[in-house]
């Protein structure tokens, strides 16, 4: 419980909620050092403490308004997918805004693990989705609108910034710090327009974790989704592939 407490301290906004779906601790409390998520320019998801063996969560998940906006209505909801609690409830313990890279070059993967993939989303909604199935299993989940040329440009930058930024690099927000290191690249198939996958390793306080990071573009829809497991952190993962075709199915019957 100790060490799990300790990863989860390294989690920001979305994937701190996306902790509490999928797990059977309590996340710490405080704020994160490091951004690993995305938290809500909407409305950030919140802890939702349910059991990794399909346990209720406290509180229960927050369900879209019927007949939101479009962002709302392509976003993932409690019942969408079999095995996997999802909360859009606030989490008022992470940390909030776009974190700063020390390297210029690396800015782009800074910003996609901030409130938002980058400061020229129109709109975000996120969704923390636990899996009851894989214990420890946390994904991230959001959608947010551009203009089709700003959503093309943020993918061929991250794109760069994963070529530049191998060796790492150290991001900032709200005066914490923690590192990034060995960003990698990883093939992963989807089925939007196009899209780019990478992994690292977050390091904070001692505590590290490795995180898998996929950005997908449908048109003017940027699909964002972020996976750790937090009862094995140390262990690679990656987000499972019926979680990205869920969220591109609800993005594309959403139109």
């Amino acid at each position: 419980m100790k060490a799990r407490a300790t990863t989860v301290a390294l989690l920001p906004a979305l994937l701190f909620a996306a902790v509490g779906c999928g797990s059977t601790d309590t996340p710490a409390t405080g704020k994160a050092p490091v951004p690993q998520g995305s938290a809500a320019a909407s409305g950030t998801p919140g802890a939702s403490a349910g059991s990794a063996a399909g346990g209720p969560a406290t509180g229960g998940p927050a369900a879209p308004k019927s007949g939101g906006s479009k962002l709302e209505r392509a976003s993932l909801e409690q019942g969408d997918l079999d095995g996997y609690q999802i909360s859009a409830q606030s989490n008022p313990n992470a940390p909030h805004g776009q974190p700063q890279a020390d390297k210029k070059a690396c800015q782009p993967l800074a910003d996609a693990m901030g409130d938002k993939p980058d400061p020229a989303a129109r709109e975000t909604v996120n969704r923390g989705v636990g899996s009851q199935k894989q214990i420890g299993l946390a994904v991230a989940a959001s959608v947010s609108s551009y203009t089709e040329s700003d959503a093309k440009r943020l993918i061929a930058r991250l794109k760069e910034a994963i070529a530049a930024c191998g060796t790492g690099f150290t991001a900032t927000i709200e005066k914490q710090a923690g590192s990034y290191k060995d960003v990698r690249a990883a093939a992963y198939k989807s089925a939007g327009d196009e899209s780019v996958s990478w992994t690292t390793t977050a390091v904070a306080n001692g505590a590290s974790a490795q995180v898998h990071l996929l950005l997908v573009r449908q048109g003017a829809t940027v699909v964002r989704l972020t996976a750790l497991n937090v009862a094995a952190a140390r262990q690679q993962t990656q987000v499972p592939q019926e979680v990205t075709d869920k969220q591109l199915e609800k993005v594309r019957r959403a139109g």
